[in-house]
Formats: structure tokens, C-alpha cells, sequence
């Protein structure tokens, strides 16, 4: 019982760290950005100027987009209660099904922990919704797919 709850919490913990990772490479990208829009020179070209200010900024702004989905994603993680386990599937729950592990909290997709692949998903992904509420022994159907759910924690 309690290798389950560390299990849930050190996972927990190492998906807000690799969030994390993705809101200081965006804050660095973004900081790159505007440095490379301050440093555009004026030249006798004229639009070329104002052209490569205007590329920097769009990659400015694509990167805080990317930067405030990321800080998203933290919060949702933060709000995830792996302190207990879970009988039914829930935010905060890992679902062990025939050949692959979710990881029910944010939408971070395929990571590899402890050397096991496991699907993070968030609890409003289409094969979450599937899972909620089910329990060990049941099963679902996703694309044609029955996933028969070993064990819930």
C-alpha cells in the first residue's frame, strides 16, 4: 500500500518537474526572443528591419502562449491529491490496464518513470473520461480497443 502512494507521489513530483523544465525553456525562448528583436539594426533596406522585429515578436508570443498552457498544466498538477489511494478512477488515480499505465492528472502525454512508460493524462482527455469512475476488473472501449483495467490506485 504505501510503495503505491510513493509510487503516485514521486511520479507527481517528477511531472511537475518536467512542467517546470517547460516554463523555464519558454521564459528563456521568450527572453531570447526580445533580445533578438532589440538587437534587429536599421539598415537602408528598410522593411527588412521591421520585418525581423515583427518575426521575433510573433515568436515571442508563440512562446508565452506555450509558457501560460505550461503554468496551466502546473496548477492542475498542484490540485492533484496523491496522498490516498483510489478504488475508483479519479484525478490523482493510476490505472493499470493490460499493456499500458495512465497516470490520471495533467495532460503531459507519453513519459517514461522508473523505466515504466506511462500515458499522463489530463482527467478531461477523451480516454479519461472513458476510465472515470471505473474500478478494477471492469473495462473500457477506446478506438475500436477494450482495455480490461487490472488495478486502480
Amino acid at each position: 500500500m504505501t510503495d503505491k502512494l510513493n509510487f503516485k507521489k514521486r511520479m507527481l513530483l517528477h511531472c511537475m518537474q518536467s512542467i517546470q523544465q517547460r516554463i523555464d525553456a519558454a521564459l528563456m525562448a521568450m527572453d531570447n526572443a526580445q533580445a533578438a528583436a532589440n538587437s534587429e539594426e536599421k539598415s537602408s533596406a528598410g522593411d527588412k528591419y521591421e520585418t525581423g522585429r515583427a518575426m521575433s515578436h510573433l515568436e515571442k508570443d508563440m512562446h508565452a502562449r506555450q509558457l501560460v498552457a505550461n503554468q496551466h498544466e502546473l496548477a492542475a498538477l498542484k490540485s492533484v491529491d496523491c496522498s490516498r489511494l483510489h478504488v475508483t478512477v479519479t484525478a490523482g488515480s493510476v490505472v493499470v490496464c493490460d499493456d499500458v499505465k495512465f497516470f490520471i492528472a495533467a495532460g503531459l502525454g507519453k513519459i517514461v518513470f522508473e523505466g515504466e512508460t506511462i500515458l499522463v493524462l489530463s482527467p478531461n482527455a477523451p480516454v479519461a473520461k472513458l476510465l472515470l469512475r471505473q474500478v478494477a476488473g471492469g473495462s473500457c472501449s477506446f478506438n475500436s480497443k477494450t482495455m480490461l483495467i487490472k488495478d486502480v490506485f
